[in-house]
């Protein structure tokens, strides 16, 4: 028996003609969008969160332990609610996971130290923020049409994105003219106006599952070993991510250099840019076509960030950096969507940002380790091998997705 996605056939409802972006951005889509933007904005206003920590002499392993546990509640719960999505509908879980987000945020204004609270506030916002994270990308995606199935994840993507660069600076802002009191408020209002966002979309039916059991297994006729390599590639990224993200501002400081912000905002924009306008490559050219060049020039520049000395090498390398996440993550979600089947959409979502999120986790003391041991040239080095070493094993081993054309029809 072959599985959904094997080189047997995937059958995905893709039309020889591309579908019109006005067809794409419609109304439904842009307010689920809108929604998720919201929802973001929350989470990244506590970015800063740290500093509030700081204000009761909290040790950094006790601020690691009070941001941590929010992505590792995140992770834990992704998979299991991605199923219920499936069968429930992204929307019902969607408002239940912002539900809680809602119920929760207020009760940060409770907090007076670095104790117990705020331990367990930030578990429930993680899984709030995982259930109705992945709840809103499968409802974005289910509202765009069938055959922009990458380029859908890929603006959610870019959304996060903007978000992302925002979210802090706005924090930095609050709390300066009004303090934590008010940035507690403000993630309360980003919630809620991502709640009404959702409320006010109409529901999508569930794919059909084309015969398929509902409890049938996800990697049906597919090898441990491969199904390792599946899942090692998101891990794998993760890991090389989290160098970049965790690592890249003391990097900066090794080389003396006075700004590390062109870095980030060269990373976000061309990330940005390629989702927006590349995103629907792999729904056009096939996931390993894209999947494979993404991670190569992500790998290839890391090898380039460990040779750099100054200060437009250093922002380059940020806006390549860009390009190649750009690329992988609609690809690479969507190959693993295709991998498992459609009407598992849910369930392949979460169990990838899970094992994306993991990947981070373990990549962050990993490579860190790497950097005491060396320095930081030597672990950006050894991060972008990994990535080429497992981008080549999966671009020669993986199961190449074949793409049945029929005519679509858009939700």
């Amino acid at each position: 028996m072959q599985p959904a996605g094997t080189e047997a056939e995937v059958t995905h409802a893709i039309s020889g003609r591309r579908t019109p972006s006005s067809a794409f951005f419609r109304r439904d889509f842009l307010v689920a969008l809108l929604g998720y933007f919201f929802l973001f904005m929350s989470m990244t206003l506590f970015f800063i969160f740290p500093l509030f920590l700081g204000r009761f002499g909290a040790s950094q392993s006790r601020v690691g332990l009070i941001m941590g546990i929010h992505s590792l509640m995140a992770i834990l719960v992704r998979p299991f609610f991605g199923r219920q999505i499936d069968r429930r509908g992204g929307k019902r879980l969607s408002l239940l996971g912002l539900g809680l987000l809602m119920a929760v945020m207020p009760l940060f204004h409770l907090v007076k130290d670095a104790g117990f609270l705020p331990v367990f506030l930030r578990a429930l916002t993680g899984l709030g923020w995982g259930v109705s994270m992945t709840a809103t990308i499968t409802i974005c995606s289910d509202l765009a049409p069938l055959d922009r199935l990458a380029h859908s994840i890929g603006v959610v993507g870019a959304a996060g994105l903007v978000a992302s660069a925002v979210g802090p600076m706005l924090a930095e802002e609050i709390v300066r003219f009004f303090g934590f009191g008010w940035l507690f408020n403000a993630g309360l209002g980003f919630i809620v106006l991502a709640f009404v966002c959702l409320l006010v979309i109409r529901e999508v039916p569930r794919p059909e599952s084309n015969g398929r059991p509902p409890g049938r297994k996800l990697f049906v006729g597919l090898t441990p070993a491969m199904i390792l390599l599946i899942g090692l590639m998101p891990v794998v990224h993760g890991a090389v991510r989290s160098a970049v993200i965790y690592f890249i501002a003391l990097f900066g400081k090794s080389l003396a250099l006075e700004r590390i912000g062109p870095f980030f905002f060269a990373f976000s924009t061309a990330a940005i840019l390629t989702r927006l306008s590349g995103g629907d490559l792999s729904d056009r050219f096939g996931r390993k076509r894209v999947i494979f060049p993404a991670a190569l020039i992500i790998g290839l520049n890391l090898l380039g960030l460990s040779l750099v000395k100054s200060f437009w090498p250093f922002v380059l390398a940020g806006f390549v950096a860009g390009l190649g996440q750009g690329l992988i993550f609609p690809a690479l979600s969507t190959y693993l969507i295709d991998i498992i089947g459609r009407e598992r959409k849910g369930t392949a979502l979460g169990l990838y940002l899970s094992l994306f999120d993991a990947g981070m986790a373990m990549g962050a003391p990993f490579f860190g380790w790497i950097s005491d041991l060396w320095n930081y040239p030597v672990m950006y080095a050894a991060a972008g091998g990994l990535m080429l070493a497992v981008a080549a094993l999966f671009h020669l081993k993986a199961p190449e997705l074949r793409v049945s054309r029929r005519p679509a029809e858009s939700p």
